[in-house]
């Protein structure tokens, strides 16, 4: 079992990330942990800090798990940019923890001595040594050259920094009737409504959870989704039956602030909660898959296509900068491939 481990912030309390491939049997195994949790926004299993976690996982004492002074200084530094360029909280901690990552491998050399070789020797020595993700590479070599850019005195030469091919990798998709069920599976109206409106916008997780009542507009019947991901405003369609939905769910529930409220008036319902809302969906269900939340929304982009929406238009729904990251949404629709006659049947 080959992965990363290594200590983080997450909701102020100290947790230790485990980095790995993608595998079933390795999330299987990261879940027996007890206090094992996923985190949506850093998109990383988390576990709680402590002896025998650090331990169970060999994490470097502290002391060695730190860079040099001066690549202390410099992440503080990088940190205060990504805030001026306004990056989110999420994006400005995953690139300084990837940066942080980079510069303890260096932490004998002085950051202006750093060049494009010492990339290399990065990638190979420690990310494919230890057989870490091609995202997590990504991830880091976008922090070493964001990095670099806001440096002036450095022998980096960042057009010459490449990215590693990515895996084309299919977004995973449910049936409508498997989205049928785990829409039905509970009785709770907020846990019903949340799950819906997730399907049936295409919102990611955090989207959701900022919606607040005024982002609901019942007369021209669309939802706003502001400050997305990317920081861009963009408008979804809403669902005649999801208004009425909305409007029993606020007869009972009177939000507030958010449209989706914790036990705190006023707060936004916690992410954690929201995919255990998820969890318990699939078992009563019965639905053995490996779902996340995220897949609602491609099965969204995947129903709309199969029944003709234009690619186009389903590019604007899910807020996609470019149309390659739509059109991905082709290789798994089955509406075209479905009318294929296997040579099989003629035997």
């Amino acid at each position: 079992m080959t992965w990363e481990a290594k200590l983080i912030k997450h909701n102020s309390e100290n947790r230790i990330a485990v980095y790995f491939e993608k595998s079933q049997d390795l999330i299987v195994r990261i879940k027996q942990i007890e206090g094992a949790r996923w985190s949506q926004q850093k998109t990383v299993w988390h576990i709680p800090d402590t002896i025998e976690n650090r331990e169970r996982f060999k994490i470097e004492p502290l002391a060695n798990s730190l860079p040099s002074a001066e690549g202390i200084v410099q992440i503080e530094k990088f940190k205060q940019w990504l805030r001026s360029k306004r990056y989110s909280e999420s994006t400005i901690s995953t690139y300084s923890e990837a940066l942080k990552s980079f510069l303890i491998f260096y932490r004998e050399k002085p950051v202006v001595e750093i060049n494009n070789e010492d990339v290399i020797i990065y990638n190979n020595e420690y990310i494919l040594k230890n057989n870490l993700s091609a995202s997590y590479q990504n991830q880091t070599v976008n922090a070493i050259k964001l990095y670099f850019m806001t440096v002036r005195e450095t022998k980096i030469e960042v057009d010459k920094i490449h990215r590693p091919k990515r895996a084309k990798l299919l977004p995973n998709v449910l049936s409508k009737e498997e989205i049928k069920l785990i829409l039905n599976a509970h009785s709770n109206i907020k846990h019903k409504m949340m799950l819906s409106l997730i399907y049936s916008c295409g919102l990611r997780c955090g989207e959701l959870l900022a919606l607040q009542p005024v982002h609901i507009d019942s007369q021209r019947n669309i939802v706003l989704l502001k400050n997305a991901k990317g920081q861009k405003d963009r408008i979804v369609p809403l669902s005649p039956k999801i208004l009425e939905m909305l409007r029993e769910y606020y007869k009972v529930f009177k939000p507030t602030t958010y449209l989706f409220e914790g036990q705190i008036k006023g707060k936004p319902y916690d992410d954690r909660s929201l995919q255990q809302v998820l969890k318990q969906a699939l078992q009563k269900s019965g639905i053995t898959k490996p779902v996340t939340l995220h897949w609602l929304r491609h099965s969204y982009a995947t129903h709309l296509l199969e029944s003709g929406t234009d690619l186009r238009y389903i590019q604007e729904l899910l807020g996609h900068n470019s149309s390659k990251t739509t059109e991905i949404y082709t290789h798994v629709s089955t509406k075209s491939i479905q009318q294929i006659k296997s040579p099989f049947d003629d035997l």
